[in-house]
């Protein structure tokens, strides 16, 4: 029974699981009969079931085709695993390789790669490959695995070994062959897509579907001069959507041409080295790189040689970086995980630069391809923008709430409506097309668009201040921003490093301190070290390469020559760099030093090594420089001084950024390889030679934007791979750590053996603040101080995540700095952040941040690059003065959206009114008269009420960030009690005036106090009645247009979040012009106006009247939304008063936190429970209940 899967599990399965393109799947089969049903239901309905069947696709599955095993299925219905869970049909296409394969079997082609994901999915026999393309990336069906798999890349599965046997030789022609018809061409293809087809999605949008069908019903009423007005207007607001749109795919189209038309070198067996296009390469495929400059036109993992890329499109940093060859250890782990986080530096990336390449080996440098077209990083970053990520926010699920709100009420006006005109006889023509009218009035078709209009302007004002954006819908995100983490190297201080002196050990002892400011640093290993230990190169005639590294070879006083090479005895060519005693040097007795081969620094192993060789001598050595706790522990013990923790910390407290040199000599004959060399072998044993101090000057920019976050009451984090003592004091000196604040040090230690996991705390020195009170000996701030904020390393963040989980959200309440924090760990930082309720920004300098700012609700990279994979937003202002102001826009832009959103609804709800009262007596507003409030007065308003630009200062809370908040509904409801009140008693008052006839007429001005009479000769009785002339339409137009007028001023309030409503120039003179045509045309007695409105002469008493209603609906209005609505502090009160509390878990905690007297710990040690995970907990803590 239990053996074989049940039909569910065979129809169901999950689509790219564990990424970021998760989806689950459905196996569908094509039913003949269905589909004829269909086809006929399509005919019947004239086109409409084909229509929802284009809006809903899971329906068009669902109608055409019956559940059927994946295996078997040609249509697969695609769910996503968000919240949105939006709906995909993709067609299931067959690849028949039976031509090709000719009588060559898949066995034979798949000789030294059985695994390959190619080989798994042809069927045998038939030789048929089964595929479905989603979001322009194939996956194959895996005959053995029953599922469909990602195809374009090498197998994750490969150990370094295995890729360097199978692929080393190259391919041959047929495998290419094969490789390419599965996996497609190597090509980042972007359609520029026709005209014809970009009008047509953009027609069937169901906003202009449901104005179509208004429309239709407007000219069957015979209301042709508006009909024709917003038809003209739909068309300019299409022209332009589709010449906006069709300008992007140009745009994307010509980025990513030219990398499809690269020529490159390949490797195949038998053939050797041959030209060929880049669109031809296949995952497997050998690259030969040459020497020449080289966009790369795919992923791959350098095999031989080295190569030094300009990765600035990937990371947003234009800084030469050194990409080593993949070991060929043989081991039995996946080569990612070998390399851990720094397979990076073996593998060279789409779309980056390949400045420099150096041989090894007796040929040129190759590389495997690793991946190829969308697969690749560039094409990862061009997807990005084709398909945004769906962002998780209340507003756009509230927003859909909202309309169907409205559809309820319309469809209330629509009984209303056919009960009204039945039952006065009207006919059944009449009645329908009367109430499906109302139903299109409650419901205005421009309100999905209003949630735009914000984020279309504030994306432009963002991009005058060099803030781009590849992810507009994040703008409104921005605006509920509570939380920003930054970097601190490159965001919060100075990208370069000033040397500020140098501490030589020697005999297990540190000589005193050399100033660089007093000359260069005297001939020694220190010296030799740092004129060798780095990454620079000398390219273009100027030495290139990482700020810190050219800062420190800069203080040496030596120069760099180019690249050199020599033959070996073993006939291998090895190339290295020169450097030399300059000028400025001090005297050595050496010629100079050869660089022969280089262990590039990585983030997670926080050091680099170099193999050198003085010029004339046959001595080799190796040069460490690194984080000095990772140094430290590579040297023998009795090399480093006893004092090497205080003297570290001495420096580190104060801000200084200290990094460690360490040398070892080593025994090297001539025949040795060094790209065969143990990188763990030769880093062992050393000696260290000495710490070097580097100054790290804050920004000026950095202190006052932390300043301004921290008034706004927007948390600030220190996400940092820097020594965590250097951290905590930049976090004092930027005014992240207030001055007086206790600083908690969080260490957790992992289990080992018998020990269990365990956490200490303890309060950290303010060493800084002591010396500048010139304090001696240094007191650590008393328990007095009620701020505290917990400050931990990389290392025990990962050890509080294993073993401590419910510990971690209570240390990360107030976790404010976090140092020595890998790629990884930043990611999982920021995620665990969210999971509290926290919006959190990050901002970064692309490089180790990328995986963080991608995480982040609003990741802004500091780059040169308009558009990076590193992040949605890119600024090109180095500094972090961007994230106020983005804040500070994606606040305007959301509360932008909001009026917009509310200004459209009050209008068709008023305008709903004042239709269903005329209703009641068979009539309706004129067809100019709707023209004026439609298209004079409220496109007028959307399109200009949202260029108000932000507030300059950021206040101390949050606009709403729900549709359906109190606030806002409460502002709708009352907005629309009032104006219905105001309505019905103009309505029924106007009957009562002595003036007022049922008759309706044009003729003459009736007088104040006397009854119209038509007996005069000024009228006729048995004139047929008019469906709007009358007294009441004529005194219910101004109060509905004009009221639209009004709270298009009272929804335009500027102060906390947008400037004054005058600084909209465009907006505050249209509603100027607006108000006063309306109270023109309603006080002039013309009669040609009064005849081509279709509006009634009135006495002007009434009219004041009416002016009067007015101006009370105008107080009314403007006193509730500005006194009562958005009053911050009455709220407060409210709140406090109803014992309101924030639902945050974030917030929860603050609250649990505060009443539990033991927190937080202080000089102690706390063990984890047992070794699975369950941690430490505190009993105040864990049995007090929540608010």
């Amino acid at each position: 029974m239990g053996g074989k899967p049940s039909l569910l599990d065979r129809h169901h399965a999950l689509l790219g699981k564990g990424t970021e393109e998760e989806m689950e799947i459905f196996g569908y089969r094509t039913q003949v009969f269905r589909r004829a049903l269909c086809i006929a239901g399509y005919l019947f309905s004239c086109g409409a079931l084909l229509l929802l069947f284009y809006w809903k696709p899971e329906w068009d599955v669902w109608a055409n085709c019956t559940p059927c095993d994946l295996e078997e299925a040609d249509i697969v219905l695609l769910r996503a695993t968000d919240e949105f869970q939006r709906y995909k049909r993709k067609k299931v296409i067959s690849l028949d390789l039976q031509r090709l394969l000719d009588s060559e079997k898949p066995e034979q082609l798949f000789s030294e790669d059985q695994e390959s994901v190619i080989n798994r999915a042809i069927a045998r026999p038939g030789g048929k490959v089964r595929y479905i393309q989603v979001q322009k990336i194939r996956y194959v069906w895996d005959v053995p695995g029953k599922a469909f798999v990602r195809v374009g890349s090498l197998e994750d599965s490969n150990t370094c070994y295995q890729i360097h046997q199978k692929f080393r030789d190259g391919l041959t022609r047929r495998q290419r062959d094969l490789r390419k018809l599965v996996c497609g061409p190597n090509a980042i293809e972007i359609e520029i897509r026709p005209i014809w087809k970009l009008l047509f999605k953009e027609i069937l949008n169901p906003f202009y579907v449901f104005q179509a069908f208004t429309l239709t019903l407007w000219l069957a009423q015979g209301y042709i001069e508006y009909s024709i007005a917003i038809i003209i207007l739909s068309i300019i607001s299409i022209g332009l959507t589709v010449y906006d749109l069709r300008q992007q795919s140009v745009k994307l189209h010509n980025l990513v041409e030219e990398h499809n038309k690269v020529q490159v070198k390949v490797w195949t067996k038998p053939e050797g080295g041959h030209q060929s296009e880049s669109c031809h390469l296949v995952p497997g495929d050998v690259l030969l790189l040459e020497g020449q400059k080289l966009s790369l036109p795919c992923d791959a993992i350098l095999l031989d040689g080295s190569c030094v890329v300009n990765e600035g499109m990937l990371t947003g940093e234009s800084v030469p970086v050194t990409k080593t060859p993949l070991p060929q250890a043989d081991n039995v782990q996946p080569w990612k995980k070998h390399s851990l986080e720094d397979h990076r530096r073996h593998v060279l990336f789409c779309g980056t630069e390949v400045i420099q390449t150096r041989p090894s080996g007796k040929g040129p440098a190759r590389a495997v391809v690793l991946q190829t077209g969308f697969n690749t990083a560039k094409g990862d970053l061009v997807r990005s923008i084709l398909y945004p990520k769906p962002m998780n926010f209340r507003l756009y699920k509230e927003a859909f709430l909202f309309i169907v709100g409205l559809v309820i009420i319309g469809l209330i006006g629509l009984v209303y409506a056919a009960a009204v005109f039945g039952s006065r006889g009207r006919p059944v023509s009449d009645t329908v097309a009367m109430a499906l009218l109302l139903l299109t009035v409650a419901v205005p078709p421009a309100i999905p668009a209003a949630l735009t209009t914000g984020i279309v302007y504030a994306q432009r004002r963002l991009k005058k201040k060099k803030i781009f954006c590849i992810s507009p819908q994040r703008i409104n995100i921005c605006g509920q921003i509570n939380m920003v983490c930054f970097d601190k190297t490159g965001t919060l201080t100075e990208d370069g490093l000033d040397l500020w002196g140098a501490i030589p050990c020697q005999e297990q002892s540190f000589l005193p301190l050399h100033s660089f400011s007093s000359g260069p640093l005297p001939w020694g290993p220190l010296c030799q070290a740092m004129a060798t230990c780095h990454s620079l190169l000398f390219l273009e005639g100027r030495i290139q390469g990482d700020p810190m590294d050219l800062k420190m070879f800069e203080g040496t006083g030596w120069e760099m020559q180019e690249a050199s090479s020599e033959e070996k005895e073993t006939g291998e060519t090895e190339e290295f760099t020169i450097v030399k005693p300059g000028a400025t040097a001090s005297q050595a007795p050496s010629e100079g030093m050869s660089i022969l081969h280089q262990f590039p620094f990585s983030s997670s192993l926080l050091r680099m090594s170099v193999v050198t060789k003085e010029l004339g001598k046959d001595t080799h050595g190796l040069y460490m420089k690194g984080a000095p706790e990772t140094v430290a522990s590579f040297c023998h013990p009795k090399t480093v001084p006893s004092s090497f923790q205080e003297e570290l910390k001495s420096f580190t407290a104060q801000g200084f950024r200290v990094i460690a040199l360490a040398h070892k000599v080593l025994s090297l004959d001539a025949e040795d390889s060094l790209r065969d060399l143990d990188r763990d072998e030769v880093e062992s044993g050393l000696t260290l030679l000495g710490l070097l101090v580097m100054e790290n000057r804050l920004k000026g920019e950095t202190r006052p934007v932390l300043e301004e976050l921290r008034d706004a009451r927007i948390r600030t984090v220190m996400v940092t791979g820097d020594n965590l003592e250097t951290a905590v004091t930049v976090g004092r000196n930027s005014g992240m750590i207030p001055l007086g604040d206790r600083v908690i040090l969080v260490e957790a230690a992992d289990s080992e053996g018998p020990q269990p996991a365990s956490v200490t705390w303890q309060v950290m020195e303010d060493m800084q603040s002591c010396k500048e009170k010139n304090q001696d000996p240094c007191i650590s701030i008393d328990g007095s101080s009620t701020s505290f904020h917990f400050a931990m390393n990389g290392k025990t963040f990962q050890v509080l995540q294993k073993y401590f989980s419910p510990l971690l959200p209570k240390i990360l309440v107030n976790g404010t700095v976090f140092a020595r924090m890998s790629p990884g760990q930043k990611s999982s930082l920021v995620e665990e952040f969210q999971k509290l309720n926290y919006f959190v920004g990050m901002c970064g300098d692309g490089a180790n941040d990328c995986g963080a700012l991608k995480m982040a609700h609003a990741g802004i990279s500091l780059s040169e690059q308009e558009a990076s994979v590193a992040s949605p937003f890119t600024s090109q202002t180095p500094n972090i003065q961007c994230v106020p102001e983005l804040i500070r826009e994606g606040r305007a832009s959301l509360v932008s959206s909001f009026a917009v959103f509310k200004y459209l609804t009050i209008y068709g709800l008023t305008q709903f009114i004042g239709t269903a009262l005329l209703y009641w007596q068979l009539q309706i507003f004129g067809n100019y008269q709707y023209l004026i409030q439609d298209v004079c007065i409220t496109l007028v308003v959307c399109l200009t009420m949202s260029l108000t630009e932000a507030y300059p200062k950021l206040a101390p809370y949050r606009p709403p960030g729900r549709l359906l908040s109190p606030s806002l509904l409460l502002s709708v409801f009352l907005n629309v009690c009032f104006t219905l009140v105001v309505q019905i008693f103009a309505f029924l008052f106007v009957r009562q005036q002595p003036w007022y006839s049922p008759i309706r007429s044009h003729r003459g001005c009736p007088l104040g106090n006397e009854p119209f009479l038509l007996g005069n000769g000024t009228g006729n009785a048995t004139e047929p009645e008019d469906t709007v002339l009358s007294y009441e339409d004529t005194s219910l137009w101004p109060l509905v247009t004009i009221y639209c007028i009004i709270v298009a001023f009272v929804f335009s309030k500027g102060k906390p979040f947008r400037k004054p409503i005058y600084t909209n120039y465009i907006f505050s003179t249209f509603l100027c012009i607006q108000l006063g045509l309306s109270l023109f045309l309603f006080f002039a007695d013309i009669e040609a106006i009064y005849k081509g409105l279709m509006l009634l002469c009135t006495p002007t008493i009434w009219r004041i009247y009416i002016l009067i209603m007015l101006l009370v609906k105008f107080g009314v209005s403007y006193f509730v939304e500005d006194a009562i609505l958005q009053n911050h502090r009455l709220w407060l009160w409210i709140k406090a008063l109803l014992r309101f509390r924030s639902s945050s878990k974030y917030r929860k905690l603050q609250r649990q936190l505060q009443r539990d007297p033991s927190w937080p710990p202080l000089n102690q040690r706390d063990f984890a429970e047992d070794r699975k995970g369950e941690a430490y907990t505190n009993p105040v803590f864990e049995n007090s209940e929540g608010d």
